[in-house]
């Protein structure tokens, strides 16, 4: 199991400094976007600043995936645009970003290579900071096997474990923690909050209610496109303000 003494910085060979207030904050500013004939995103605007903990929820087919890959620079808007501490989606940006989505697609190597592969990118360092990385994702054990080896939940602790090893500032998760064991949900679950932690800004989508209130610190709540409700974790999950967000947590169909 995950040492929660130890701290998740993959780049051990320097300090681990965060300037994410060069990225932020992000904004988006009538973001719509538009497939097959049905608008999925919807004139959406909304800022995201450094420092606390965003969960996007909302029931299926709200938009909160396309919403996190606009953001994310992974798909062009139809209308509207989303700015970067001011300036457009680009590589400049999205190099300081990293996602993990719900089903990882990983290097066909060993688990260790998958992160010696992306610190050789950043000049980072070798296998010894590999093997950290991987003994914080509870994964030294596996070092040597082959990634597609792994089950669902080593898979998905791989990929937060890759992700993180490209020192981002900026961490998009895609409900990366839906059907998993409970052992990896709580061993991703302490990433999340290390990297938080470290000045990590972290966008996270979750339908796993008792996660968010584990993890959010604020909530944006999603419907048909559109932002219904955004507030403080608390108030979201004791008062919600808006009719849906009440049925949301109630478990009744959101219409």
């Amino acid at each position: 199991m995950l040492d929660r003494n130890a701290t998740f910085d993959p780049a051990t060979a320097e300090p681990a400094a965060r300037h994410a207030e060069e990225i932020l904050p992000c904004v988006a500013q009538g973001l719509t976007f538009e497939a097959g004939g049905k608008t999925i995103v919807d004139g959406i605007d909304v800022t995201l600043e450094q420092g606390p903990v965003t969960m996007v929820m909302g029931p299926n087919g709200a938009g909160k995936t396309v919403l996190v890959r606009l953001l994310h620079g992974m798909l062009e808007p139809t209308a509207g645009q989303v700015l970067w501490a001011g300036k457009p989606v680009g590589e400049e940006n999205r190099k300081r970003q990293a996602m993990v989505f719900q089903n990882p697609v990983l290097l066909r190597r060993s688990v260790v290579s998958n992160i010696e592969f992306v610190l050789k990118l950043r000049g980072a360092g070798g296998r010894e900071q590999a093997m950290e990385i991987l003994r914080s994702a509870s994964l030294d054990d596996k070092a040597n096997q082959p990634a597609r080896l792994l089950s669902g939940g080593e898979r998905q602790r791989l990929a937060m474990a890759r992700a993180l090893a490209t020192d981002p500032d900026v961490l998009f998760l895609d409900e990366p923690t839906a059907s998993l064991d409970p052992a990896s949900v709580l061993v991703i679950e302490d990433i999340v909050r290390d990297a938080h932690q470290r000045g990590v800004k972290i966008i996270f989508i979750t339908h796993d209610l008792g996660q968010a209130r584990r993890l959010a610190d604020e909530v944006i709540f999603i419907h048909r496109g559109k932002i219904v409700e955004r507030s403080p974790a608390k108030q979201f999950f004791n008062a919600p303000a808006s009719r849906e967000a009440k049925d949301y947590l109630a478990g009744r169909i959101v219409l």
